[in-house]
């Protein structure tokens, strides 16, 4: 069975195919022709998603599943949250990123924050919402090479390593966006895929 993953995002994808049952078959935004930008102008992670899978789903017709994740901070009242990708610019540049939030972070005591993952899908007509959420603590410097985002400066609760210390194969066991694909990964399993 094929879905679309609307996501031009490589590292998302190849991170979401890991997770996946054999007998599904993800197609990028590329493989279907689709090269506009799908606009994310909803003021919730939520509402992103929903955005993104509908426009796949209506304008090329292929079962569609598209997520949308944000990382909010505790003492920055929810910040970046919906604008994680673009909160140094529009650039999304993910090292202007890190440097913003812990200038921003610079004089607080409370680091906590979490990482949020909404997948939204769309199947037969129906739409389905699945949520991820890790909490953990924002460090004052960038550490390992793994991952991509915010993931040198986030420890996820319970562990010494950041995200970007992490191999991907663990990161994902854990992770926000790892714990919303696998209650889509439950929820594919319950129903008949066809």
């Amino acid at each position: 069975m094929q879905f679309v993953f609307a996501s031009n995002n490589l590292n998302k994808i190849k991170e979401i195919q890991l997770l996946l049952l054999e007998e599904i078959t993800i197609l990028s935004l590329e493989d279907i022709g689709c090269f506009e930008e799908i606009p994310e102008t909803a003021s919730t992670i939520e509402g992103n998603a929903i955005l993104k899978a509908k426009h796949v789903t209506e304008k090329y017709g292929y079962f569609c599943f598209a997520d949308d994740t944000g990382l909010e901070v505790d003492a920055l009242n929810g910040e970046p949250g919906v604008y994680s990708a673009r909160y140094a610019g529009e650039q999304k540049n993910a090292d202007d990123n890190m440097d913003k939030l812990l200038t921003n972070l610079a004089d607080k005591k409370n680091r906590n924050a979490q990482f949020k993952t909404v997948i939204c899908l769309n199947l037969n007509g129906n739409q389905h919402l699945f949520e991820g959420i890790i909490k953990g603590k924002i460090i004052n410097e960038k550490r390992g090479t793994e991952g991509f985002g915010y993931d040198p400066i986030f420890i996820p609760n319970g562990y010494s390593k950041t995200f970007a210390e992490m191999p991907i194969t663990e990161k994902s066991k854990i992770s926000h966006r790892g714990l919303a694909v696998e209650k889509l990964i439950n929820f594919l399993n319950k129903i008949e895929l066809k």
